[in-house]
């Protein structure tokens, strides 16, 4: 009996060991870190296929309008385009963003003196442009400048009243800010910002319960979802990460606001953990899974870019993050971009989850380009991970 008992105490433990093996096996591979090589692939490989579609990037963008190609959907396609070209420097993503700002004379969509953040998207790319020769180009930067300093001459401060507009506007200023030496530029950035954050749909577009952003003032309570929840849409949210790492980037650590941006970046990146699909995206509704749930890569390219540049600036705990935007970014590459390039399971424009709907994996979006920037981005980020 004593040798029977004894035996069974081993295998208990030798069962543990084992247990506890295959789980420290199972964590590593969840946080091997993507290949490099493979990551430029995949972005190439995007972009490749975006570029052989769009060869002239000065073409106007037919839908069910005429669009001039400096709005906001290719705007942001070529801050992704900007950020991949910083880690790999190929000489014809440096041509295909000259030629485009050229072609829209380092102008804003819809005139110098807008104020719509949407039209302003395309200062950001001009800016990185006139960052990297720019002293022999002054024209790269004399439009952004002027319009930006227009908006800071109102007074006024309330323009942007949905989320998207932080991502669109707040790095123009912060850039601006970095490249000029005035303060000014993070001045009214942080003015602007606190708007939408406390004043926007009442008490603000920011709710602190949930560490979540409303995209509007329509979406704001009493609005609920169908399972009674707040509507927190994921590209909204995905927005507002982008934007707070893009400027945490260009804010000095000095600035009275750099640690509240700290803070609201942490907490809203910390309330995306616990509600990740199992796949490794996102729902497009962030609290209600029933309200057509399913695979959406935009918001998930864009939370793997907030956690990526976090981990990589040490503002956030590599063990908690990490697995996570590593399940995110290999369900991205596994199950949205295709063989030929092409993204699938891309939301097209809108403000809720019901817009583009349905979605799957070869469904284009009315818009392709916004959702490749959003990639890049990501990639840009997971490359430099160490």
């Amino acid at each position: 009996m004593k040798r029977l008992l004894t035996t069974g105490f081993f295998a208990v433990v030798i069962a543990g060991l084992t247990s506890c093996s295959v789980q420290k096996q199972n964590t590593a591979r969840s946080t091997n870190l993507p290949d490099k090589k493979e990551v430029l692939e995949v972005a190439e490989r995007a972009n490749r296929y975006f570029m052989n579609k769009w060869p002239d990037p000065g073409k106007e963008i037919v839908g069910k309008k005429v669009w001039p190609s400096n709005l906001w959907t290719r705007a942001v396609y070529y801050e992704g385009l900007m950020a991949l070209y910083k880690v790999d420097p190929k000489k014809e993503y440096y041509n295909y963003a000259l030629d485009w700002s050229q072609k829209h004379n380092w102008d804003m969509m819809r005139g110098t003196f807008t104020r719509n953040a949407d039209n302003q998207a395309c200062g950001q790319t001009y800016l990185d442009l006139y960052e990297i020769d720019g002293k022999k180009h002054p024209e790269r930067i004399k439009y952004v400048k002027m319009s930006m300093d227009s908006m800071i001459a109102s007074g006024k401060s309330d323009d942007w009243w949905w989320i998207d507009a932080l991502q669109m506007g707040m790095p123009i200023y912060t850039k601006l800010g970095r490249i000029t030496g005035e303060k000014k530029y993070f001045d009214k950035n942080y003015e602007m910002y606190a708007f939408t954050k406390y004043k926007h749909g009442g008490n603000g577009l920011y709710n602190p319960k949930d560490k979540l952003w409303w995209r509007d003032k329509s979406f704001v309570p009493p609005y609920k979802e169908p399972n009674g929840e707040d509507c927190y849409w994921s590209r909204g949210n995905g927005w507002v990460v982008a934007a707070l790492a893009r400027t945490l980037q260009d804010t000095p650590k000095s600035d009275p606001h750099y640690q509240e941006y700290l803070q609201d970046y942490k907490d809203l990146l910390s309330a995306l953990v616990p509600i990740q699909r199992e796949d490794g995206f996102w729902n497009v509704s962030l609290h209600d899974s029933t309200n057509f749930g399913g695979k959406e890569m935009t918001g998930t390219a864009l939370f793997v870019y907030g956690m990526a540049y976090g981990i990589n600036n040490g503002l956030i705990d590599r063990k908690i993050y990490l697995p996570v935007l590593t399940k995110a970014w290999n369900a991205i590459v596994k199950d949205s971009v295709q063989p030929n390039g092409f993204l699938g399971w891309v939301q097209g424009t809108g403000k809720e989850p019901k817009d583009g709907q349905p979605l799957s994996v070869s469904k284009e979006p009315d818009f392709e380009d916004y959702g490749l920037g959003c990639l890049l981005l990501a990639a840009s980020e997971v490359y430099k991970l160490k």
